[in-house]
């Protein structure tokens, strides 16, 4: 056997290997990271509940060019955002589909690019001393060219930087001494 022989069949056989372990990875993922903030659930739902005001705290808004539209209810279930941008933030609908006030948001995540998925997205808010425990979550199914590509890419650990960061930014809207002081 040659050597160039020997390499192709070391080749297939590792690239056989991935596929098979990519195949044996779970069919559904969930991803959460969780921030106290130093002001009351009631104080901070007006941020979540108005898909507006994400905006002014969300990591996925890096596109200064992308196209929002809203739509459906003004705030709360039946609310609706829908994005086209860059790479970096691809394009896709959120939609807020049930709302336990001011303890959970629920929404539906569609996203067309740049890969097509369904995810839950939740917010749980819950008090904790003077302040709230803030839990953001994602749940959703992990077809298999997912599995394949969460084989290369940390997916958990990439969602989660991104979830700390949208966190960060809404710790810092909601512990502002006006936004408290204006809470109802």
């Amino acid at each position: 056997m040659s050597i160039i022989a020997i390499v192709a069949v070391v080749i297939a056989l590792a690239i056989a290997g991935v596929l098979i372990y990519a195949a044996t990875k779970p069919d559904a993922f969930g991803y959460s990271r969780t921030k106290h903030i130093q002001a009351t659930p009631d104080q901070i739902w007006p941020l979540i509940v108005d898909l507006k005001e994400h905006h002014a705290w969300s990591p996925f808004e890096k596109d200064p060019n992308m196209k929002r539209t809203h739509s459906g209810a003004a705030s709360g279930p039946g609310s609706v955002y829908e994005w086209s941008g860059n790479r970096e933030v691809g394009s896709g609908k959120l939609e807020i589909v049930g709302a336990s006030v001011p303890s959970r948001l629920q929404m539906k995540l569609h996203m067309y690019a740049p890969m097509k998925a369904l995810n839950d997205v939740e917010f749980i808010l819950v008090p904790n001393g003077g302040g709230t425990d803030f839990t953001w979550a994602m749940r959703g199914q992990q077809p298999y060219m997912a599995k394949l590509f969460s084989t290369f890419v940390d997916c958990e650990k990439m969602c989660g930087n991104m979830f700390e960061e949208g966190l960060g930014k809404l710790k810092v809207l909601a512990e502002k001494p006006a936004l408290r002081g204006n809470a109802a």
